[in-house]
């Protein structure tokens, strides 16, 4: 039991990703993982191998738009932070058992970055929920990340056009928020200076459609 995600893959990735589906789930460590064609995408979470979708056009222009907000922030005010969207391999809990692959990391330490990834817990991740993964960034990534000293963390459900933004700094951690896309959020660790424009996000995503 535990590959159905394997099971469930296209032919063609699931020959390719074969050789390497040899142990039992939560058995696969971080030496495994980097041993998977660089074709197949997946995550590692406590030693759990989780086969990923190939993302849609829609999630990945809503990555852009979102990376390009921050960005363009982080550079206005010349800050230290660097943001990057997926595939990058986050060993988030700094062990062979867990590598995620977070939408959208923001890193603000530099010895954090290496050659492979990062090691380590960005200071702000992002997902953008998809019917594969729902469960996850809904489940074990707020723990994940929580647990790992990610500072903030956002869900953002285009299916229920919403942002839930987790803060887990302070005595009453985590602090949970709700916004919809018809509202502007703001950014927790730049003290609200930096608010994500959702309504013209959307509106120029839908343009494009």
């Amino acid at each position: 039991a535990g590959n159905e995600a394997y099971r469930n893959l296209p032919d063609a990735v699931r020959e390719a990703a074969a050789p390497y589906v040899t142990k039992r789930q939560g058995e696969y460590t971080v030496d495994d993982y980097r041993k998977l064609p660089e074709d197949v995408r997946a995550e590692l979470i406590d030693g759990v191998l989780i086969f990923l979708e190939a993302p849609t056009f829609t999630h990945q222009e809503l990555v852009t738009e979102l990376l390009f907000e921050i960005k363009l922030f982080i550079r206005a005010k010349k800050g230290p932070c660097r943001v990057l969207p997926s595939p990058l391999d986050v060993q988030i809990d700094c062990d062979d058992r867990t590598i995620v692959q977070p939408d959208i990391a923001l890193i603000c330490k530099e010895e954090k970055i290496t050659r492979k990834g990062i090691y380590g817990a960005p200071d702000f991740c992002i997902e953008i929920v998809s019917d594969s993964s729902r469960k996850r960034d809904y489940g074990i990534k707020v723990q994940k990340y929580m647990n790992a000293g990610v500072r903030e963390y956002w869900i953002v459900d285009r299916k229920r056009e919403k942002i839930v933004c987790y803060w887990f700094e302070g005595e009453d951690a985590p602090e949970i928020s709700m916004y919809t896309f018809r509202e502007k959020v703001p950014v927790r660790i730049y003290d609200g200076q930096l608010e994500i424009d959702f309504p013209e996000i959307m509106r120029r995503l839908w343009k494009e459609e």
